[in-house]
């Protein structure tokens, strides 16, 4: 197994955040994204921890994933869903357990959260590789549709 090594972003992180999110965007959904709008996007939700924070996966000490956490309270359960998002790793590193060990580490962060209730995520419908990745680790899909309403 490869040494994957975890951490919580930082402002040393930001362009390669920046950069995989680019990617990612252009990869996922074919969309091009502002890069000074999305550095301000990563900037603030990392000066503002209480809103979501970013985990960086290491490969021979060289970011190759990250992904995004933010929170939603469920007033059903009196407790706070970890959402992740922005996932992204970089292709030669796929399928080397880079998303399981970032996966890992976002399960021991929301067992400290007294607050948390479980931990969700959306993914393409067409992207199957992760889906079964997701089902793989134990997670499983859910009967919602996902709905939303952009703001220019």
């Amino acid at each position: 197994m490869p040494d994957i090594q975890t951490h919580k972003a930082s402002a040393a992180d930001v362009d390669f955040i920046v950069a995989a999110n680019l990617a990612m965007a252009a990869e996922t959904e074919d969309l091009g994204l502002n890069p000074e709008t999305l550095d301000a996007g990563v900037r603030y939700m990392l000066a503002h921890p209480a809103e979501g924070q970013y985990l960086i996966a290491t490969l021979d000490d060289k970011p190759v994933g990250t992904l995004m956490t933010t929170f939603e309270w469920s007033d059903w359960r009196n407790g706070r869903f970890w959402w992740i998002q922005s996932v992204f790793v970089l292709a030669p590193a796929r399928r080397r357990g880079v998303y399981r060990a970032m996966h890992d580490a976002v399960r021991r962060l929301a067992a400290r959260d007294k607050q948390a209730c479980g931990i969700r995520l959306y993914v393409e419908r067409e992207n199957t590789v992760a889906q079964q990745t997701y089902q793989d680790i134990g997670m499983i899909e859910t009967h919602y549709r996902l709905y939303e309403e952009e703001f220019s």
